[in-house]
C-alpha cells in the first residue's frame, strides 16, 4: 500500500547560521515572513515550539495565551497551513538546566509539567493533537547524579498528566541518544516504545524518528521507522542527514547518503506512510555560509529529493526484489538498487 505524502518544516529550519561558536550569518526572518514561504515551497504543515506559537509564553496570563493562540489559528487558516504538532521547549530556562521532567528538585519538575500542559492547550487551539517530547535534558552528564530507574518513572508520571488533561491529545517521544546531554535516558525508539507501555494509555503514546539521532545512536534510520511501523506507532518523521557520528548537523536530505535516503522513502512507502494523515517533517538547517539569498533552498532541495527517490522507489520492479530475495543473489540486488539510483545499467548482467 503506498504512501500519502505532504510536508512540514519548522520556523527554526530557516536559521541564521548562529552556532554555539559564532554568531548569526544571515539575516533573520521574520516569523510572518517565514509563513508565507511554505506554500511556495510546497509545504502544508508547521512544527511548533510552545513559543514559536506564543512567544513570552511564561510571562503571560492564561487569557492572552488563548487570544494570541486564536489568532495565529487564524492565520494559518488563511494561508492554507496546518499546524503539525506542539512541543514544550523545556531546555531553555534555568529551571531545566538538570532536566525538566527528570530534575532532582520537585520545583523544577513541576515547572515542566505546567510548562507541558500548557503546551497542550495551544496544540488543542492550533487545531492539533500531536504533542512532541524531545526529551533534550532528560539524562545526566554524569551517571551517579540521577537515579535512573527513579528517573524513568518522573517520565512516566509527567505523560501520565498530559494524558489526563486531554483525552484528545496524543504524545510523540522523538529520542536522541546525545547532545545536549552527554547520556540520555530516552535514547532510541526502542527505548521510546517501551516507555509508551509503562504509561496509562499506550495507545496514544508513539514517536517521531528523526534520521540524524539516528544515525548518531549508530543505527539505520530506515530501521527505526520500519520497527515503529510494525507496532503502528511511528506518528511523525523527521528527515536530514548526517555525516557521520558527530554533532546534530541537520544536512538536507540525502545530501550525505544518498542510499540510506533511498532506504528511508522505501520503508516509507512500502508502509503506506501518511495514509492516516502524517506529516514528513524536514528539519533541515542551510549550510552555514549559504549565501542570504538563497537561504531556503535547502527545504527545497530536501522536498525535491524525496519526491525523485519516490519515483524511483515505485520504479522498482517488486517481482524481481521478490525473485532475488528467493535466489539469495543479493549482490544482484544490490547491483539492481545501484542502478536505480544511477539511472542507468551497469555493463554485464545482473543475473546469476
Amino acid at each position: 500500500m503506498a504512501g500519502r505524502f505532504r510536508f512540514s518544516f519548522g520556523p527554526w529550519n530557516i536559521h541564521d547560521g548562529a552556532d554555539p561558536f559564532g554568531p548569526g550569518v544571515r539575516r533573520v526572518l521574520s516569523f510572518e515572513k517565514k509563513l508565507s514561504l511554505y506554500k511556495k515551497m510546497g509545504y502544508e504543515g508547521v512544527q511548533f515550539h510552545d513559543d514559536d506559537a506564543v512567544p513570552g509564553l511564561n510571562e503571560l496570563s492564561p487569557g492572552q495565551i488563548e487570544k494570541r493562540v486564536n489568532a495565529l489559528a487564524k492565520k494559518l487558516r488563511s494561508q492554507g497551513l496546518q499546524a503539525e504538532f506542539v512541543a514544550p521547549r523545556l531546555w531553555e530556562d534555568p529551571r531545566t538546566v538538570d532536566g525538566g521532567y527528570t530534575s532532582n528538585l520537585k520545583a523544577n519538575r513541576m515547572y515542566a509539567l505546567k510548562r507541558s500542559l500548557l503546551a497542550v492547550d495551544i496544540a488543542l487551539g492550533l487545531g492539533t493533537r500531536n504533542i512532541v517530547l524531545w526529551l533534550a535534558r532528560e539524562g545526566t552528564y554524569l551517571r551517579e547524579a540521577k537515579e535512573a530507574t527513579a528517573a524513568t518513572w518522573f517520565l512516566v508520571e509527567a505523560i501520565d498528566q498530559m494524558l489526563s488533561h486531554s483525552p484528545k491529545i496524543r504524545i510523540l517521544i522523538e529520542p536522541k541518544p546525545n547532545e545536549p546531554m552527554d547520556q540520555a535516558y530516552i535514547p532510541t525508539i526502542g527505548h521510546a516504545l517501551a516507555l509508551a507501555h509503562l504509561t496509562s494509555d499506550p495507545a496514544r503514546v508513539g514517536c517521531l524518528v528523526e534520521s540524524a539521532h539516528a544515525i548518531l545512536a549508530g543505527l539505520d534510520p530506515s530501521d527505526e521507522m520500519a520497527f515503529a511501523m510494525a507496532q503502528g506507532k511511528l506518528w511523525s518523521v523527521h528527515l536530514n542527514d548526517q555525516n557521520g557520528m558527530k554533532y546534530d548537523q541537520d544536512r538536507a536530505f540525502g545530501s550525505v547518503n544518498l542510499r540510506r535516503a533511498f532506504n528511508t522513502v522505501w520503508v516509507l512507502d512500502g508502509n503506506g506512510y501518511g495514509r492516516s494523515g502524517e506529516f514528513v517533517g524536514m528539519d533541515v538547517k542551510a549550510i552555514r555560509t549559504q549565501k542570504i539569498q538563497v537561504d531556503t533552498r535547502h527545504l527545497e532541495n530536501s522536498r525535491s529529493l524525496f519526491l525523485a527517490l519516490l519515483d524511483v522507489v515505485r520504479g522498482v520492479d517488486e517481482s524481481e526484489v521478490e525473485r532475488l530475495r528467493k535466489q539469495r543473489d543479493y549482490e544482484g540486488m544490490d547491483r539492481m538498487i545501484l542502478e536505480a539510483l544511477m539511472g542507468r545499467k551497469l555493463k554485464g548482467s545482473r543475473r546469476p
